[in-house]
């Protein structure tokens, strides 16, 4: 049961999916899920979905504003605040929503939405649940390493002209995403292997994928940290999937942004024999990560009212 759905954020258009079970009256419980750097709501999200609509869980995926279906100015540009703000309106038309419950809202990110779910953890008491995939947590130190000491000098060459052409013109430049030739083509993710598996899933599955950003949004990346947040997620429950081995987003500072988080309820899943990549584009791990959240979520958004109707 998947339909369009559209709600309006700071002015603008945000458009998506919602996906409800098949079987069940409702109310039912609901995960609200948003994409990582340069994505649109049919890159993997859909199949992380299926996973979670098994288990009695409805999901709605959208688009930020900026990207993929939604509207907004300028086109895929990525402000990691205006990000977070999606999700807070995302959560408040979940509540209007009759057949969603609108105590029950769980949120689910990957990579840069990843550290956004952790965020989102710490300021928005709607939230019962979070599970934060593979997340970005230090946008400078991750810049730094992996982009290297030679890389990393060019990069912030190019962002401090991009901010001069900005203040005399009004408009900024565009920096691919990643890059066959990382070494003579800037980028904000210099691997080849990132530029080959997106080429595939926006060849296979999805086409309005945007392979770039506004080179400002790498400079707000820069500006992102999660750790700040992390000792006020007291009480929501929180799992964090980490590829170990992860030299994108950084496995290391990953396990020390999990170690920081205050909450006892919280879960470490740690995935040998993956990658980064792999969590986008090999079904099997893609399995993996999807089946431990898809547990996590259904044990704090079912699991809580299952026991209660035991109970009574």
């Amino acid at each position: 049961m998947k339909r369009d759905i559209e709600f309006s954020s700071k002015g603008s258009t945000v458009r998506g999916w919602l996906i409800t079970p098949d079987s069940g009256s409702g109310p039912f419980p609901v995960v609200v899920m948003a994409g990582g750097w340069c994505y649109v709501k049919e890159v993997v999200m859909p199949h992380y979905a299926d996973y979670f609509v098994s288990q009695g869980i409805a999901t709605l995926l959208f688009d930020y504003r900026g990207l993929g279906a939604s509207d907004g100015k300028p086109r895929q540009h990525l402000d990691p605040w205006g990000q977070i703000e999606d999700y807070r309106n995302a959560i408040t038309f979940v509540q209007t929503q009759a057949e969603l419950d609108p105590d029950r809202i769980g949120i689910w990110g990957i990579s840069y939405s990843g550290g956004h779910a952790l965020i989102l953890s710490a300021i928005e008491p709607r939230i019962k649940c979070a599970v934060s995939n593979i997340p970005v947590v230090d946008g400078y130190q991750n810049m730094r390493r992996v982009q290297g000491e030679r890389l990393f000098g060019r990069l912030l060459e190019l962002v401090r002209a991009d901010r001069e052409t900005r203040y005399r013109t009004g408009e900024g430049g565009a920096i691919p995403m990643s890059s066959r030739t990382p070494e003579t083509e800037a980028s904000t993710w210099p691997f080849p292997d990132v530029f080959e598996i997106f080429s595939n899933i926006k060849q296979r599955e999805a086409p309005a994928h945007e392979h770039w950003s506004t080179i400002e949004s790498v400079e707000l990346l820069m500006q992102y940290t999660v750790f700040p947040y992390l000792r006020r997620i007291l009480s929501v429950p929180v799992m964090m999937v980490v590829a170990e081995g992860d030299e994108k987003t950084l496995w290391d500072l990953e396990i020390d942004a999990f170690n920081q988080i205050a909450a006892s309820n919280k879960r470490l899943v740690l995935l040998p024999a993956v990658s980064h990549m792999s969590l986008y584009s090999t079904r099997s791990h893609l399995e993996l990560a999807a089946t431990a959240a898809g547990d996590f979520l259904r044990q704090h958004l079912v699991g809580a009212v299952e026991r209660t109707a035991v109970a009574h």
